[in-house]
């Protein structure tokens, strides 16, 4: 079976790499991944025996080589998300698929809102993922510019959060 992390480092080389997606079975356990879809679709069937499977080896040496991106774009994640950045920001992108929710609970104040300025490590949302709360921490100093989700909208992994203007 495997584990969390290699699943993790699979998804980010399918999404590096902009593959169509990923089919693995092996001792009864099968993974999908379609990394061409608007969501992606990670399908878990758990194994058959109680045996382990031996740790994949990395793959990014047998993968192709990443396609260019195409002319005039930032990056393709923050196209997606409807809107080009700030010319010179920082798109901190989502580390994982869950719920976007700007503030630690519904009565409580968002942990920043645009114009907000933000230090490196500071909390600036928290995604639910498989009903655990994960802090995403600013990973720049700056103004945030842009806020891309809505709270409580769904987030994929690679998807931007938010607009960052360096300072």
């Amino acid at each position: 079976m495997l584990t969390f992390e290699q699943i993790k480092e699979l998804i980010e080389l399918i999404a590096q790499r902009r593959l169509q997606g990923l089919e693995l079975e092996r001792s009864g356990f099968r993974l999908k991944i379609d990394g061409q879809a608007q969501a992606q679709a990670v399908q878990y069937a758990p194994p058959a025996d109680s045996g382990s499977m031996a740790a994949l080896p990395s793959l990014a040496a047998s993968l192709p080589p990443a396609a260019p991106p195409s002319g005039g774009e930032s990056s393709p994640a923050a196209t997606a998300a409807g809107g080009m950045p700030e010319a010179g920001s920082h798109i901190l992108t989502s580390p994982i698929v869950g719920t976007f929710y700007r503030s630690p609970s519904p009565d409580a104040p968002p942990f920043a809102d645009v114009g907000a300025r933000v230090k490196k490590g500071q909390v600036l949302c928290i995604i639910e993922a498989m009903k655990l709360m994960n802090e995403i921490e600013s990973d720049a100093d700056g103004v945030v510019t842009k806020i891309y989700p809505q709270n409580a909208q769904a987030v994929e992994f690679g998807e931007p959060l938010f607009a960052i203007r360096p300072d």
